[in-house]
């Protein structure tokens, strides 16, 4: 079923390229022809330390990395910090635990349950104190203290409103007097001079200000504002046009010489299989695995069947000597010390025949006559 096409996405524009200046076009080539030159062995060497450091460390540091640094570890973890570890714990859970288990237990606790005992008893008494004792002299206390403070706090408002009175008509009154004569019509006066002397400032600030201004605009703005529209402009654009074509090119000769680097490995890759492993492999395919053989059909295998034989024939006598030394150490055993008595019979405790334990009976084998 095909898909509408309003559903299908359309097509990507390319973004579009800013127009290339003639400066430009003139550097492209040399400077690519130049930076290819210069990169192409620089690459030819990064590859080169690139295979052989991944060489090294697949066949060297690894493997030393893994004796040097892990294995070490490993076992010292494995085969001295888990056993210490495991004969720590099992002496702290010998000599702190369980010690500490048995002092919780059977002295702590029964402590505990006395002191508590003790506690509730001493409480006890000293609520009968607080509710027989302490609560009637609180109250007598209480009364005291409140009639002493309404007799204070009557003496104490006489006071304050005599001090009232000779505060205001001594200080407030002289005060608001002074303030609305003297003080304000003074201060009135120093803020309208304050203003004049502030307008003059301004207007001398802003005169000076604007002097400096239009001095700094064409002494220093102007020419800066030239220096840069015509003079740093037209450089920085042309040092970018050239460094974007220098990095262009090194891309370009970078890409370019590991083509050329991948071309000259596989070359000798080619050439060190053709010259060494191909010459090697015939060699051991053609000559040494059949010269193997030969030595295994004709040699190997007859030595080890005759060693086998002989492991055989060994095994053998050995053991015809042990039974010999066996039977020899019997006899003479027998010659001087006697034949050895028979085994006594032991009365077997068993139930034998029909005396065996039934339902109707009392009596066990062990029990009986």
């Amino acid at each position: 079923m095909d898909t509408p096409r309003k559903f299908e996405k359309p097509p990507a524009r390319p973004s579009p390229q800013p127009p290339e200046g003639c400066l430009a076009v003139a550097i492209r080539v040399p400077v690519r022809i130049v930076v290819l030159v210069l990169v192409v062995p620089v690459r030819l060497v990064w590859d080169a330390l690139v295979v052989g450091g991944r060489f090294l460390y697949r066949t060297v540091l690894r493997p030393v990395a893994r004796a040097v640094f892990v294995w070490p570890w490993v076992a010292l973890w494995r085969y001295v910090v888990v056993p210490l570890a495991k004969a720590l714990g099992w002496l702290t859970n010998l000599l702190v635990l369980v010690p500490l288990v048995w002092l919780y237990r059977y002295v702590l606790t029964p402590v505990g349950h006395a002191l508590s005992w003790a506690a509730r008893q001493i409480a006890s008494g000293l609520a009968w104190v607080y509710a027989r004792v302490l609560t009637p002299v609180g109250h007598a206390c209480a009364w005291a203290a409140g009639g002493l403070a309404a007799g204070v706090a009557w003496v104490v408002g006489g006071v304050a409103a005599g001090v009232t009175w000779l505060g205001r008509y001594l200080v407030v009154v002289p005060a608001e007097w002074l303030y609305a004569w003297v003080l304000a019509p003074v201060g009135r006066a120093i803020a309208w001079c304050g203003r004049g002397l502030l307008w003059l400032v301004k207007a001398i600030g802003t005169g000076v200000g604007a002097v400096l201004y239009w001095t700094a605009w064409i002494l220093l703005v102007l020419p800066a504002i030239g220096l840069w529209r015509w003079v740093l402009t037209p450089v920085g654009r042309a040092l970018a046009v050239i460094g974007r074509e220098v990095r262009d090119a090194l891309g370009h000769a970078w890409r370019i010489a590991g083509h050329i680097s991948l071309a000259v490995g596989r070359v000798l890759g080619t050439l060190f299989r053709w010259i060494f492993v191909e010459p090697v492999s015939w060699v051991y395919r053609t000559i040494l695995t059949p010269v193997g053989h030969v030595v295994r059909d004709l040699v190997l295998r007859p030595a080890a069947e005759a060693a086998r034989a002989v492991g055989r024939v060994t095994r053998q006598v050995l053991t015809a000597v042990r039974d010999s030394a066996r039977q020899a150490r019997a006899d003479f055993r027998r010659m001087v010390f006697g034949e050895p008595r028979a085994p006594q019979p032991v009365e077997r405790r068993e139930p034998m025949g029909d005396d065996t334990r039934t339902l109707g009976r009392s009596t066990t084998v062990l029990t009986k006559d």
